[in-house]
């Protein structure tokens, strides 16, 4: 259920973002999610894409640093409360989140969130064992 990520440096300058998301464009790359973490010099882009080993080998090709990492997509029930619920979950089992971002949903009963853990292996096997639905990368791409 692990599924890849893109992880992009880039200048915090005027034009990159949009240099990155129009080059993904052009080779027909879908963006499923995208988070941008940033200080006054540069940022960090993660996206989940249609094709993460495609789009890393074009943008490196392009000039950009670009790393692939394995995190975990989550569904979870739209509804007040189910979020608090499953960071207990996690923070019961000591399970660190290095980062979380969600997914953008129309017409869903559900949220789909993106994590980033410390032990990904742990976070699976807790996750898994609570019946929280992990989603693999091809669903997450039909959503």
């Amino acid at each position: 259920m692990k599924i890849e990520q893109l992880s992009i440096f880039i200048e915090n300058k005027a034009g990159r973002l949009a240099n990155i998301t129009a080059n993904l464009g052009e080779i027909n790359i879908n963006i499923k999610a995208i988070s941008l973490a940033d200080t006054s010099e540069f940022g960090i882009l993660r996206l989940v894409v249609s094709d993460p080993q495609r789009a890393k080998k074009i943008l490196r090709d392009r000039g950009f640093t670009v790393s692939l990492t394995q995190v975990l997509a989550v569904k979870i029930p739209d509804k007040p409360g189910e979020l608090g619920r499953l960071l207990q979950t996690l923070e019961k089992q000591s399970i660190n989140i290095e980062y979380v971002y969600g997914v953008t949903e129309s017409n869903k009963n559900h949220a789909v969130l993106i994590f980033g853990f410390d032990d990904l292996d742990k976070a699976v096997r807790v996750l898994s064992e609570e019946n929280i639905t992990l989603i693999p990368m091809e669903e997450l791409m039909s959503e």
